[in-house]
C-alpha cells in the first residue's frame, strides 16, 4: 500500500501555490501530481487542515455488526451450526453474508466455529 506523502512536502507545496503559483507549477516544481495539490489546496480551504486522510481499516464490518443480535440468536439456538449453515438461514432474512465476512465477525467477539458439517460415524471403528 502506498504511503501518505509528508506534512512538510505539502506545505512546501502550498505555500508556493500561497504565493502566487499555480497548483500545477507548484506540484511540478515539488515533484507531486497537480491533482494532489489541487485536493491538498480544496480541502485546507474547506476543513482547515491538508494531513493526510487514515489509511487502510476496516469500512463495511458495520453491515453485518448490525445484524449482531440475530447473528448470535441463531448461533445461540443451534451451538454446532456452521458457516455455510448460517449464511444459509442469514439469506432466508434476506441478509447477505459471506463465509469471510461471518468468520471476521466471530473472530472480532473470540468465538470458534467449526468449518464443515459433523462427518457420519464410522462403521469398522467403535466410538466411544
Amino acid at each position: 500500500m502506498a504511503k501518505a506523502l509528508s506534512i512538510d512536502l505539502r506545505e512546501r507545496v502550498l505555500a508556493a501555490v500561497d504565493g502566487g503559483m499555480s497548483c500545477r507549477k507548484a506540484a511540478d516544481r515539488f515533484g507531486v501530481s497537480a491533482s494532489s495539490a489541487i485536493r491538498w489546496r480544496d480541502r485546507r480551504h474547506r476543513e482547515g487542515h491538508f494531513g493526510p486522510k487514515a489509511l487502510g481499516g476496516d469500512r463495511r464490518s458495520g453491515r453485518i455488526e448490525a445484524h449482531a443480535e440475530l447473528i448470535l440468536s441463531l448461533i445461540e439456538e443451534k451451538p454446532d451450526m456452521t458457516l455455510a449453515e448460517l449464511r444459509a438461514r442469514l439469506a432466508e432474512k434476506r441478509i447477505g453474508a459471506g463465509i469471510g465476512t461471518l468468520w471476521r465477525f466471530f473472530k472480532r467477539r473470540g468465538i470458534t466455529r467449526k468449518k464443515r458439517p459433523r462427518t457420519r460415524p464410522s462403521r469398522n471403528a467403535r466410538t466411544s
